[in-house]
């Protein structure tokens, strides 16, 4: 994958543990626990994963 393209999809993309909504927020907002999810406000927040190329589905 490109660099535009990566930075597009995966830069600051937060998901939701609780309803799996995808966010875009800074990653020291979510370390200090100050972003929510817009769609449930749960406040547990991973980094959207990345899938190596030729591994997943």
């Amino acid at each position: 994958m490109d660099d535009p393209s990566a930075a597009r999809l995966f830069d600051r993309v937060f998901v939701c543990m609780k309803c799996h909504a995808k966010l875009r927020t800074d990653a020291d907002k979510v370390r200090a626990g100050k972003a929510k999810c817009r769609k449930c406000g749960y406040s547990g927040l991973r980094a959207k994963k990345r899938l190596r190329k030729g591994k997943g589905k």
